[in-house]
């Protein structure tokens, strides 16, 4: 099964659509983890969601979803970017008892929030936020769309801890006088009628053709996805500074150096001390590069 998301619509209508399956991209993930088997599979969700929201957005930039909880699973995020990268990580409580396999989504994060960042390459970053108020994570992201967004917007999710899928609809402002006006209940119909086990198993175009035979659909190139981390040595230095000049001296009086590693990926990075003291004096500048 090939990791890739594809656009589709209804010719002469006001629907749109995206269709995503996940596999090596979604191990990737999992394998620098060791998560219960529940949020092994509401990361699956996510990556897929995140994945969705971003070819639907068109954001030249990356777009990340957090779901910050106040249960068992304190943090989970996902983050993905147009050259079709994605990652994800999550957060158990330390104290809290593990879920069980079956654990649903508002089981696992209790109440809390969904923040949505678009992070454009130029331009302003835009943050949405959405009361986790649905039972469901594709639920919370619906309610996103129509208070953020203002589209009426469908999500289907799914994922087993080997595979994860989703699929979107959206209703897009009326265009023409001429344009099927009964297509946007008909596809969401249609679309409630999906089993899991189409959606992480089958070829997306039999997945299309199973739900729309009888509609004239036109589906676009899929886009290959994979997994990918854009930590850097700057981007992580910068993170340190954020600690301030009092603490990170500390750590250096401490520690004599500073080593640091990215929770996405595990890479690691090496500071000395001459290179956090530049760091400080020149904020603003790339963090220094060892050969």
């Amino acid at each position: 099964m090939t990791d890739q998301i594809q656009r589709f619509l209804f010719d002469q209508t006001n629907v749109r659509g995206e269709i995503v399956t996940l596999e090596r991209a979604y191990q990737d993930v999992l394998d620098r983890h060791q998560y219960p088997a529940a949020v092994n599979v509401l990361l699956g969700e996510l990556l897929a969601a995140v994945a969705l929201l971003t070819d639907t957005v068109k954001l030249d930039g990356t777009l990340s979803i957090e779901v910050r909880g106040q249960g068992v699973l304190s943090l989970l995020m996902a983050e993905s970017n147009p050259g079709g990268e994605l990652r994800a990580i999550a957060r158990v409580a330390e104290d809290a008892s593990l879920p069980t396999e079956h654990a649903e989504f508002r089981e696992l994060v209790g109440n809390g929030q969904i923040v949505i960042t678009l992070d454009p390459r130029e331009g302003n970053r835009y943050q949405g936020i959405v009361a986790l108020d649905h039972p469901s994570l594709a639920g919370c992201l619906e309610a996103y769309f129509s208070q953020s967004e203002q589209l009426p917007t469908r999500l289907w999710l799914a994922a087993d801890g080997k595979r994860a899928g989703g699929l979107l609809l959206q209703r897009l402002p009326q265009q023409a006088q001429n344009q099927d006006v009964d297509a946007w209940e008909r596809s969401v119909v249609l679309g409630d009628t999906i089993k899991t086990e189409e959606l992480l198993g089958l070829e997306q175009r039999e997945v299309l053709y199973r739900l729309y035979h009888e509609e004239t659909v036109r589906v676009f190139e899929p886009k290959a996805l994979r997994f990918g981390c854009t930590c850097s040595r700057e981007r992580m230095g910068a993170g340190l500074l954020t600690l301030g000049a009092d603490e990170l001296r500390e750590i250096l009086q401490e520690q004599g150096a500073i080593d640091t590693q990215c929770h996405f990926c595990h890479s690691r990075y090496h500071y000395t001390a001459a290179e956090i003291e530049t760091m400080l004096d020149n904020p603003d500048a790339p963090s220094p590069v060892i050969h």
